[in-house]
């Protein structure tokens, strides 16, 4: 077995704790494998990573990728800030559920923005406007732009995606570390939870300043991701607190399939399967999230961290299984990709 291959298992075993949920005795055969390889390849996929109850069923990479070889992996970034959020939590930084003007106090006495809690900016019902432009490299100073973005909506009562309201996030977070010590938003997240991964500082997309674009600047390889994972199906174990990434994986009434960075499939096997890069195409007045799921036939306790372009990372409690697809194609379905490698 090749030395890498023993050094992730080692380090993914270090992590391990038996998850809460009994775990199925469903373990994908060699055929289902190959179906759900042949199909992330078919529509540009990269790597592809299975692991389930600490083993390696499946890694593979095309032609010129391959451990090492990092790729962005877009709003997959956001996962890994609303995790830094909980850590914030469990440190005494924040409270989810505080006003964000305790800490943005320009936002004090405006109607609407002084009720919004820093919850709802990361679970995107903030009533912030999406603030695109964010992603551009021609802002000097990201945090300020997404501070003066308008309230299109009152606090709790849209789900409006993209980079505006997470931003605003790290706008708060900067703030809260300058009064402490003075750590960036990006050295909290890379000290409390990517270090402690064995990921590092991996490479990131920043403003003039040195504001990280939260929404989608991280680039991580295949392992990076899948050790990032793995912690999530662990629960956190040592870096935060038992049931604290429960924060995360609960959905609103206006998406029950988005929690707080990570889609969720909740709503299975009854809920009605969407894909989510088409469902976010039109404006976000006219997105339905309705008993919205991601697969049918998969776990309802399945959830997902999910980049543009195919960009997924997939863990399953029940199935005590994580899996990483990097990628570079937008039609690709996590229903057809899921059935293939767990649906019965």
């Amino acid at each position: 077995m090749r030395p890498q291959l023993l050094l992730l298992i080692a380090s993914l075993l270090a992590l391990r704790a038996p998850f809460q949920a009994i775990a199925s005795d469903i373990t994908p055969s060699p055929a289902d494998l190959n179906a759900a390889w042949d199909y992330s390849a078919e529509h540009n996929g990269f790597s592809l990573i299975v692991l389930q109850h600490g083993h390696i069923l499946l890694e593979r990479y095309a032609p010129g990728d391959g451990p090492g070889v990092r790729h962005k992996i877009y709003s997959g970034t956001k996962g890994l800030f609303c995790v830094a959020a909980v850590a914030a939590q469990a440190d005494g930084l924040l409270d989810l559920d505080e006003p964000v003007a305790n800490t943005i106090t320009e936002w004090r006495g405006q109607p609407g923005r002084d009720r919004i809690t820093i919850r709802q900016l990361l679970n995107f019902t903030a009533g912030i406007d999406p603030g695109f432009h964010l992603h551009s490299d021609d802002l000097a100073d990201r945090d300020s732009y997404a501070v003066a973005l308008p309230q299109v909506a009152a606090p709790g009562r849209s789900f409006i995606y993209g980079p505006g309201q997470i931003q605003v996030f790290c706008e708060v977070l900067r703030r809260k570390l300058a009064r402490r010590d003075g750590e960036t938003p990006w050295d909290y997240l890379v000290r409390r939870i990517l270090r402690p991964l064995g990921i590092g500082s991996p490479p990131h997309k920043v403003d003039a300043l040195g504001n990280p674009l939260c929404a989608a600047g991280v680039s991580l390889d295949a392992r990076e991701w899948a050790r990032f994972g793995y912690f999530l199906l662990t629960g956190g174990k040592g870096l935060v607190p038992p049931g604290a990434l429960s924060e995360c994986l609960s959905g609103t009434r206006r998406n029950p399939a988005f929690g707080m960075g990570f889609w969720l499939n909740d709503e299975a096997p009854d809920g009605r399967i969407v894909n989510v890069e088409e469902n976010l195409e039109p404006k976000w007045q006219q997105e339905d999230w309705s008993n919205a799921c991601l697969c049918n036939q998969a776990p309802s306790d399945l959830f997902v961290s999910l980049g543009s372009m195919g960009q997924r990372l997939y863990v399953i409690p029940s199935m005590d299984m994580v899996v990483v697809r990097l990628s570079a194609d937008s039609k690709f379905s996590d229903s057809t990709f899921l059935r293939l490698l767990v649906g019965r």
